[in-house]
């Protein structure tokens, strides 16, 4: 079910303790990406997941207001040849690139079913609609090891021009890459800059053990890095949203000092809030990312505890030169 709530106790915000979350989707919808069509209208992908029985390998939503969402099914209802036989179909993101939208997200190919080696690959599919079908390109735009390619985020630098892709997580930094005007392949001669890397330790405080979960935005001079980290999921989940800033879209980034950077993180009820998005609506900066009802961490008695990730919005405010939830 998919359905607008009211507002919910407080999360742990930092910067502002009595910020009121929303729920916006009820319902597994993991990893939240959001794109405004130029009719105003809102999308959000999400991860795949189980939808009435049925999967889903990029789920889309759609809302005019960012409040009421209604399911759209699979934006991806064709799974691409080189991944026809595997489910992990992860962190989709959405642009409208020279009069077509494309369509970044992560999967496994099947060479993996048969080399264990074999990790996820970052993809592009291309469609005419921000709903689509979108039709992937035919073949994997980056691969490698474990879960390093995952998580694609295009943005385009208002003062370069440059494409950019940043993606990243495997224990290794967040990445960024230019991209061919098109968006469907790695520009010539360019190589992937690292920006945010992970801080290997223990402490309970900290967030950053492994990162993930790029959306950027540049606002008054200066580039915001929102990212997550460290688990997003399962029984040990322990997961947060933090950002960093520059003067460069390719760095280097500064991660907010206070608080080890983290801006977002759980509270009683509500479990490993992150892998954000942002979306301006009436002169106001949304932040939509998903977290776990403690009440209901299953969509089903057979799944892994906080597994069930629904998706919220809360009002973003700017102080100090740094991102903060507003009250």
């Amino acid at each position: 079910m998919i359905r607008f709530a009211l507002a919910l106790p407080p999360l742990l915000l930092a910067g502002c303790a009595t910020a009121e979350p929303r729920i916006a989707i009820d319902a597994d919808f993991p990893d939240p990406a959001v794109l405004r069509a130029d009719d105003g209208t809102f999308y959000a992908y999400a991860t795949q997941a189980l939808v009435e029985g049925r999967q889903v390998n990029i789920q889309i939503a759609r809302s005019p207001d960012l409040a009421a969402w209604q399911h759209r099914g699979d934006a991806l209802p064709v799974k691409p040849q080189w991944a026809s036989r595997t489910q992990d179909f992860w962190a989709p993101h959405v642009a409208k690139v020279e009069g077509r939208y494309l369509l970044y997200y992560s999967a496994k190919p099947d060479a993996a079913l048969a080399d264990p080696a074999q990790g996820l690959c970052l993809a592009v599919a291309t469609a005419e609609r921000p709903e689509g079908p979108f039709t992937d390109m035919g073949k994997p735009l980056l691969c490698g090891p474990g879960f390093v390619n995952i998580d694609p985020m295009l943005f385009d630098d208002p003062q370069t021009g440059k494409r950019l892709l940043y993606w990243g997580s495997g224990f290794g930094p967040i990445k960024v890459q230019e991209l061919t005007r098109d968006g469907l392949a790695f520009a010539p001669g360019s190589t992937a800059i690292d920006l945010v890397a992970p801080v290997p330790t223990d402490d309970p405080a900290n967030y950053r053990r492994l990162v993930e979960g790029a959306w950027v935005t540049w606002r008054e001079g200066w580039y915001y890095l929102f990212f997550s980290g460290d688990n997003c999921c399962g029984p040990n989940a322990h997961y947060a949203v933090m950002v960093a800033r520059s003067r460069s879209a390719t760095g280097p980034f500064e991660v907010k000092p206070e608080n080890g950077g983290v801006i977002l993180a759980a509270s009683p009820g509500w479990i490993a809030p992150g892998h954000n998005a942002l979306a301006e609506k009436d002169g106001e900066t949304l932040i939509l990312y998903h977290a776990v009802d403690a009440s209901r961490p299953r969509a089903r008695p057979e799944d892994e505890v906080n597994t069930r990730r629904i998706m919220f919005t809360a009002r973003l405010a700017w102080e100090g030169g740094w991102p903060v939830l507003a009250d």
